[in-house]
Parts: structure tokens; sequence; C-alpha cells
């Protein structure tokens, strides 16, 4: 009998969704016994957010500052796991505070220490650089990363800022305006992730899971822009700097984080059409680069 814990974070729900679908092949297994746990912090992150909570969210979420959480359950850390899969969301282009917390617990290293990882990201696009950082957290707590599913929303980078912001802080996932797509990752993606499902039991049952991210790639398990692993490098160091600043801010904090967000509109409406039409023409400069890099971020 494999022992598979899946492990995640959510707000809207969505990465609840992808997790019970990824999870159908180990529920229907009769050689495999799942467990799904929910990280709660101890003080809730709403949803729909508020402007100002999800501004204020930024410089800890991220520098990676760990918030408290609630204590997992006896029944899950008494157990030893032939496989963990951990599910997270990425926000301000770090991992979530509640996933940084998780992993920086001695919990995480109690459950990850010298057992079999595969990471799921449900996000709007940009995860490349999140994922550097989970490397970096897996690593710490001894765990094996053996695989990663990246599952993001399809349509184009800007388009996909206006939907996602509308669900984020209305609580509904709708069409906006009535015209736009639906935010998200989409329905069709999240069903026929039961697929990766079936990937990872079977190399799970095989003993085989050096294998498993060439199969998760070869079924479309990750798809790389090298367009956005460019903005999402160029941003990070940008946001480095201004998340250091703003947290070392208290009286002024709350201006800061509104400059931010000015900040943060120019680059997206402004600044990001402009870097998207010189990667175009430099594309074809760039190739081998671009090839070695998607080589590697489809990688684990």
């Amino acid at each position: 009998m494999k022992r598979i814990l899946f492990i995640y974070y959510t707000q809207s729900g969505q990465l609840d969704e992808i997790a019970k679908n990824i999870g159908a092949a180990f529920i229907n297994s009769s050689d495999a016994d799942i467990t799904f746990y929910e990280i709660k912090p101890l003080q809730p992150f709403p949803f729909p957010w508020k402007k100002d909570t999800f501004f204020g969210a930024f410089p800890e979420s991220f520098l990676q500052i760990p918030c408290p959480l609630n204590s997992l359950p006896e029944e899950v850390l008494q157990q030893k796991y032939d496989l963990v899969i951990l599910g997270y969301q990425v926000w301000f282009l770090s991992p979530s505070i509640p996933i940084n917390s998780f992993l920086k617990s001695p919990e995480a290293k109690l459950i990850l220490a010298n057992t079999p990882v595969v990471t799921v990201i449900g996000c709007r696009n940009m995860w490349v650089m999140a994922q550097e950082k989970i490397k970096t957290l897996l690593k710490s707590n001894q765990a094996i990363l053996k695989g990663n599913i990246a599952l993001v929303d399809r349509v184009g980078n800007l388009i996909s800022v206006v939907t996602i912001v509308d669900w984020m802080f209305s609580g509904i996932k709708r069409k906006y305006l009535g015209i736009f797509p639906l935010p998200g990752v989409s329905e069709k993606d999240i069903k026929e992730s039961t697929q990766f499902g079936e990937i990872i039991l079977n190399c799970l049952r095989n003993n085989d899971l050096d294998h498993l991210q060439e199969q998760l790639v070869g079924n479309g398990a990750v798809k790389i822009s090298p367009y956005l692993v460019s903005i999402d490098k160029k941003a990070n160091i940008v946001f480095g700097k201004w998340a250091t600043f703003i947290h070392k801010k208290t009286t002024s904090r709350a201006n800061w984080l509104k400059a931010f967000n000015v900040y943060l509109f120019l680059v997206i409406w402004l600044i990001s059409p402009i870097i998207y039409v010189i990667h175009i023409l430099m594309y074809v400069f760039s190739i081998n680069k671009f090839q070695r890099e998607s080589r590697y971020y489809k990688g684990i």
C-alpha cells in the first residue's frame, strides 16, 4: 500500500479542485491511500481580497516571512509517506505566505525529510522563480523533488490581469463585463489534470519516480513562455527592493504600499507591452538561451 499526502493551501477553492482531480487516481486505487490536508493560517487571509489587505501582504509574501498556522493533526504527522504532493499558489512572484510558513515549520521537516515530493502550481502565469524558491525550501527540509506540474491561466497576460483582479476582489468567478474569459486555470485543464495523477501513481507503483518529470512534461504538465520567464526574473529584482524597503517602514508603510500599487499599475499597462515588443524583436538573437531556459524550467 502506497501512502500519499496531498498538502496544499487555497483561497478561492481552485487548488482544492485541482487536488481532488489529480488525487482521483489514488482515491480509486486499491493499492494507494491518499490523505488530503489543507493548510490553515491561524489568522485566515480573506477571499475576496480587500485592496489594502492584498497589497499589505506584498512585503511579507515576497520576502517569504512566515505566519502562524493551525497545527497539523497528529494522524498526518505520525505517518511516513511514500510521496507528498505539495499544491501552492503564487503571491507576488513568491509561494503564498501559508505555503512558505508550512515549509519553514518543524512539521514540514518531519513530514518531508527523505520523502519524494511532487509540486503542483495553480496560478495566473508567472511561476518559475517561485518554484526556484520552493526548491530551496524543499532542500532545506531534505525533501526529494521528483516532479512538477504547473497549471496556469492560458489567456494573454494583460487579459488575465483584468480577469484575475475581478475574481480576487469580487470573489466571483465570472466573465467580467460578459465579454472577458473566465479567470484562472480553465475547467478543461483542471478536469484533464486527472491524467497527471495516473502518471504519478504508475511511476510510484513501479518505483520509477526518477522518470516521472519526463512523463509529466511529455503530457503537457509544464509549458514555458520565454517572455514570462524574462519578466519574472526582472520583476523579482525590483520586487525585492520594494519589499525590503516597505517591510522596514512602520508609520509610512501604508503610503509606500500605495506607491507600490501605482508602480505595479504602470509596469503592467505601460512598461510590459514595450518589453513584449522588444522581446519579439530580439527573439531570434536569444533563441539558444530561451531553449536552455525552457529545458531547465521544465525539469526539476
